[in-house]
C-alpha cells in the first residue's frame, strides 16, 4: 500500500507493487463537506482510480483529514444529526468518483493536533460512532481505515483508551503512522525509530515496537494493524555524528535561510529520490545504496532506532532506504501484522527500489518465529544482503 498526496506531481505508477493507494487529502469543512486544498485534485484523483482499476490489481481508497485537514473533525462528529451530514457527504464523495473505501486521517481525536483545531473529551467515543454510521452507509464492498498514532485514540481523561476493539469490529484496519518522530529538530534524531533498544528513548512510546504492542494490548488484532513507512527524512542543519534519544522535544524548526547541500522542503523534509537526484546517493547495480564521496556525506546507523542518517560538516539527514524499510516490513510479516503502507510514492525511485525492497521482505524471505513480545525490540531484525 502506499498513499499518493495531491500537492505532487501526477506520479507514474507501477500498479502491480500496490494492492490499495491512500489518495491524499479531502478536507472537511466547516459545513461537513469535503472540499481540496489544490486545484487539480479532482482531477488527479479521476485519473488515479481509472489507471488503477485499468490494472485490474490495485483499489483507490480516499484520505479525509491529515495534519492540516482535521480542523473541523471534532464538530462533525460531535452530535448524531452532524455525524449523518459527515457521512452523506462522504458517500457522496465515495460514489462521484467510483472509490474503493475510506481512510479516516484524524489527526487528533481528543487532541489539539494543528493550530486552530478543536478538540472534545468525547471526541473518540464520538469518532466510534461516526465510523459505526460509516460503515452501515457506505456498501459492503468498501473498505475502511483509519490513520493512526503509536498510542490509541485519547479517551476523556487525555490518556489512551485501554480497550480499542470496538474500533477493530468497525475498521478494515489501522494505520501506525510510525514517522515525524523527531523532525527536523536539532539535535537530530530518528525519524521512524522501529525500536528503542537501548532502552534511553525520551519518547519510548513512539517507535513500531511500541506502536504494536500498545495497540495490541487495547484489543486490536495484530492482522488489522499496518504499518506506515516513510520515503523521506529531515535535513538538520548540524553536522552530528549520532542520532539523539533522549532531550526534550524542541519546536519544529524553519526552512533554513541559506541554501542547503540537498533541497528539503519548507518542514525541512527531503524524499529519498531527491538524496539520489542531488549526487548524495547512488544506486548499486542490486538496488542498494552507497553514499557518493563527492557528497561530503557518510552514511552511518543508529542501533538504538535500527535508522540510516547521513551527515556532513554542516547537515545531519535521519532517514530510511532500501535497508531499513526491508526490515520494518520484515518485522510486520514476522508480528503476523495487515502490512505496510508507504508515505508517499513519490519518494520512491524510478526503480521501485524502496517499494521492491519492503515487497521482498514480505513476500518472499521467510517468518523468523516470534516468541513473547517485549518492549522496544520484537521479533528477528534482518538487514538486507
Amino acid at each position: 500500500m502506499t498513499y499518493y498526496v495531491d500537492w505532487a506531481p501526477r506520479a507514474n505508477i507501477d500498479f502491480s507493487q500496490f494492492d490499495y493507494i491512500d489518495f491524499a487529502f479531502a478536507l472537511p469543512d466547516e459545513h461537513f463537506a469535503l472540499e481540496w486544498d489544490v486545484p487539480n485534485a479532482a482531477e488527479l484523483l479521476r485519473q488515479l482510480v481509472t489507471d488503477a482499476h485499468a490494472s485490474g490489481r490495485t483499489k483507490v481508497k480516499l484520505s479525509i483529514g491529515g495534519w492540516t485537514g482535521s480542523r473541523y473533525f471534532s464538530q462533525a462528529v460531535s452530535t448524531p444529526i452532524n455525524r449523518q451530514i459527515f457521512v452523506n457527504n462522504i458517500l457522496d464523495v465515495y460514489k462521484q468518483y467510483n472509490l474503493d473505501g475510506i481512510d479516516i486521517d484524524w489527526e487528533y481525536p481528543g487532541q489539539l493536533g494543528a493550530g486552530g483545531n478543536t478538540e472534545r473529551p468525547d471526541d473518540t467515543e464520538n469518532m466510534l460512532q461516526f465510523i459505526q454510521l460509516l460503515r452501515q452507509t457506505l456498501p459492503l464492498t468498501a473498505k475502511i481505515s483509519a490513520a493512526v498514532q503509536d498510542d490509541p485514540f485519547s479517551g476523556p481523561d487525555g490518556h489512551p483508551i485501554k480497550d480499542a476493539s470496538g474500533f477493530a469490529k468497525l475498521v478494515d484496519w489501522i494505520l501506525i503512522m510510525n514517522y515525524d518522530d523527531f523532525e527536523a529538530t536539532n539535535p537530530p534524531g530518528p525519524n521512524a525509530p522501529m525500536r528503542d533498544a537501548c532502552g534511553n528513548s525520551s519518547q519510548p512510546s513512539q517507535n513500531a515496537a511500541a506502536g504494536y504492542n500498545a495497540w495490541t494490548q487495547a484489543g486490536f488484532p495484530a492482522n488489522q494493524i499496518v504499518l506506515g513507512l516513510p520515503a523521506y527524512g529531515y535535513v538538520v542543519h548540524n553536522g552530528a555524528d549520532r542520532l539523539r534519544q533522549r532531550s526534550s522535544e524542541p519546536p519544529r524548526l524553519h526552512r533554513l535561510a541559506r541554501r542547503t547541500t540537498v533541497r528539503p522542503d519548507e518542514d525541512q523534509q527531503v524524499q529519498f529520490r531527491d538524496l539520489v537526484s542531488d549526487g548524495v546517493l547512488q544506486r548499486n547495480s542490486d538496488g542498494t545504496y552507497s553514499v557518493l564521496p563527492a557528497s561530503g556525506f557518510q552514511r552511518s546507523w543508529d542501533e538504538c532506532s535500527a535508522t540510516p542518517f547521513l551527515h556532513s560538516s554542516q547537515q545531519t539527514i535521519p532517514y530510511d532506504d532500501p535497508e531499513s524499510l526491508g526490515m520494518k516490513a520484515q518485522f510486520s510479516k514476522n508480528n503476523g501484522m495487515g502490512g505496510v503502507n508507504m508515505f508517499d510514492v513519490h519518494g520512491d525511485t524510478d526503480q521501485w527500489d524502496l517499494i521492491s525492497a519492503i515487497r521482498k521482505n514480505i513476500l518472499t524471505l521467510p517468518v523468523t518465529p516470534v516468541s513473547t513480545p517485549e518492549p522496544g525490540i520484537i521479533g528477528a531484525f534482518t538487514p538486507l544482503s
